[in-house]
């Protein structure tokens, strides 16, 4: 006969009650179920939500003429690119000419032109003769400072383009120098074949002319329709006179909505509700997941989603590849009152790398009772929902908020019938014939930009590069 020597007691001899059997009559603690997917949805809590009557806002602004500064499209097969037809639209000169023919066969005309970083696409100074179409790849643009040291403007990135002026202006020159970043591909056309198909093509010849009259009326460094003030005067001059001209079709946006059906059956309901009531948890995980796929939407949708809202202008690409502190002073500049920065988790790592490998550490600031990062007194909030490429690269997000301040503002509509949260409702659908009861569950949002600046996204940034 064996005996424990721990305990002195015979192997296969049970003198007490086991904790399994004992459990049957125990009262057991337990938690609330968790979720992995809930997020700190930052976006949704720092943006100040408008009441949406009607579920349309429609933002007015100013006349504005600038016009065609978008970015171009391209087709690839195999080692082959070219632009689509439509996409030509994008250039101010073929703002609203629609004739696909011709456009179609202006893209034919279009040489691919592959390069290698380091490569000088055009110098400063030197004869436009062409228009540039960046398909893939950086090029960075240098000009000459007030001593003649080069001075850096800026950088191009996928879809942009160059030269446009080369079209209207025979004797157009360079305005900068232009050096390839990576390796890339362009599409070039040059002014003689612009030329040779607007000879022979009426319909564009009148369209290119017409632009060239533009604009009729004057335009302030914004594009848009100038206020004539007359100031610095003495004695008694004319005075100008003026109105303030607005958009003749101003944009509107209609309230998305999520929605699901939550489906508890009565059985479930009846009899399991303690200690907690089964009803709500599966009401309170539903709604968790409704709000993140609604900040989801308020970042990718392609109709109102702020990565596809931000106007070119506001769009730049990172200098060197990973997110500096140059990046991020470049997109604070080009607004007044930016107040926060989103970026994926991934993206403020890489942002943290960068900082200290030049030995600079980032603010910190109190938000909601949390401390967060922050540049330049601008907090840097993490947001998931920003996507990260299979070639691991992402964006950055930089808002002004409010009404009052011309920012960025969400959307919502209160006050709906069965309100369970201000802008989401739970209503009872009813029981089935398989007592199953169904409540559909609805949140309906937007988002606004009422100005152009009050967005800014800093595109193609590295995450995954280290520092030597």
């Amino acid at each position: 006969m064996s005996v424990d020597a721990g305990s002195g007691t015979q192997q296969g001899q049970q003198l007490s009650l086991g904790t399994a059997a004992a459990r049957n009559l125990a009262t057991t603690t337990k938690s609330v179920p968790q979720m992995q997917g809930i997020t700190s949805r930052w976006l949704l809590r720092v943006l100040p939500w408008v009441q949406t009557e009607g579920g349309v806002y429609r933002v007015n602004r100013r006349l504005t003429y600038t016009v065609g500064d978008g970015r171009i499209e391209f087709v690839k097969t195999g080692s082959r690119v070219q632009v689509i037809p439509r996409e030509l639209g994008e250039l101010a000169v073929l703002r609203g000419f629609e004739d696909m023919e011709v456009l179609t066969a202006l893209a034919g005309r279009f040489a691919q032109r592959d390069f290698e970083a380091g490569e000088v696409l055009a110098e400063e100074g030197t004869p436009a003769d062409h228009i540039h179409l960046l398909a893939h790849g950086k090029v960075q643009k240098t000009g000459s400072g007030a001593y003649g040291e080069p001075t850096r403007l800026g950088t191009l990135g996928d879809g942009d383009h160059f030269g446009e002026q080369s079209l209207l202006d025979a004797d157009a020159t360079w305005e900068c120098t232009l050096k390839a970043i990576t390796a890339g591909t362009l599409l070039t056309l040059p002014r003689r074949e612009f030329a040779s198909l607007m000879a022979s093509t009426p319909a564009l010849r009148e369209h290119v002319e017409a632009f060239a009259a533009l604009p009729g009326k004057r335009q302030n460094d914004r594009g848009e329709a100038d206020i004539a003030v007359a100031s610095g005067h003495s004695g008694e001059p004319d005075l100008p006179g003026t109105f303030v001209d607005y958009e003749l079709d101003p944009r509107e946006y209609e309230l998305s909505v999520a929605q699901t059906v939550l489906r508890v059956h009565s059985r479930v309901a009846d009899l399991y509700n303690k200690p907690m009531n089964q009803t709500e948890q599966q009401l309170r995980l539903t709604i968790e997941a409704l709000r993140e796929r609604q900040e989801h939407e308020l970042i990718n949708n392609r109709d109102f989603g702020l990565l596809h809202n931000a106007d070119y202008d506001q769009r730049i690409q990172a200098h060197s590849g990973p997110p500096t502190p140059d990046d991020l002073d470049e997109l604070l500049s080009r607004r007044r009152g930016s107040r926060f920065f989103f970026a994926h988790p991934r993206t403020i790592a890489a942002i943290g790398r960068e900082m200290n490998a030049r030995g600079i550490y980032p603010d910190h600031v109190d938000l909601f009772g949390n401390h967060v990062p922050a540049w330049r007194g601008v907090p840097i909030l993490p947001c998931n929902k920003i996507p990260v490429t299979k070639e691991r690269t992402s964006s950055v997000i930089v808002v002004r908020t409010g009404e009052e301040d011309q920012g960025v503002i969400g959307l919502h509509h209160t006050g709906l019938p069965d309100e369970y949260e201000p802008g989401l409702s739970v209503r009872f659908m009813g029981i089935d014939d398989k007592a199953i009861i169904s409540y559909l569950v609805t949140t309906y949002y937007s988002a606004a930009v009422l100005v152009p600046d009050a967005l800014g996204v800093l595109e193609n940034v590295e995450i995954s590069r280290g520092r030597d």
